[in-house]
């Protein structure tokens, strides 16, 4: 395999990359992230993906590219990552005691052949006080985070009920299905 670059800042999808054993390079891509108008929720990410692959190719065309982007869907209604505290209390608030889906598009990217895929989990909340947001906001400051929350943290332990599907999706890469495909 040629240079492996991952376009991405995200602290989480480094870390899975490094536990799985890669080494890689970090490069972030600086594309507009900006959710095309029309497009089913299910399709942006890997939209994205693929936007942020192409950025890092132009300047890196010998290396193996991986892109990820990452939204959570409540109904059909695509929850960024939040502005601020409001923002990210109204957001947590939504999904108290619903289930929404996280979804995830990585796009691998080399000289021969561009991949893309998507894995959808189901994260299904407890109800949750507005005590326990806002402590969650307080201690966490989850402005980084689509849906203003990561399972790997408080919120994930006492708030989420359960899954259908990839943990490590709704951390932001779907880790396993991304090795399989290198």
């Amino acid at each position: 395999m040629d240079k492996l670059i991952l376009a991405s800042q995200s602290p989480r999808r480094q870390q899975l990359m490094e536990q799985a054993g890669y080494q890689f390079t970090v490069i972030a891509a600086d594309v507009d992230e900006t959710n095309p108008i029309g497009m089913a929720g299910e399709l942006v990410p890997a939209f994205l993906a693929h936007k942020k692959a192409l950025a890092i190719a132009q300047n890196y065309p010998d290396d193996t590219i991986i892109a990820a982007d990452t939204i959570v869907l409540l109904g059909n209604e695509i929850l960024g990552k939040p502005v601020d505290s409001e923002d990210a209390m109204a957001m947590l608030q939504s999904l108290s005691g619903n289930m929404h889906r996280v979804v995830t598009g990585v796009c691998i990217w080399t000289k021969n052949e561009i991949q893309q895929f998507s894995v959808i989990t189901e994260v299904y909340f407890r109800p949750l006080s507005l005590q326990q947001i806002q402590y969650y906001i307080t201690h966490y400051k989850p402005f980084d985070k689509a849906g203003s929350y990561a399972i790997q943290e408080w919120i994930g332990m006492v708030g989420i009920e359960k899954i259908n599907g990839d943990y490590y999706n709704v951390m932001g890469l779907p880790i396993g299905e991304l090795v399989k495909r290198l």
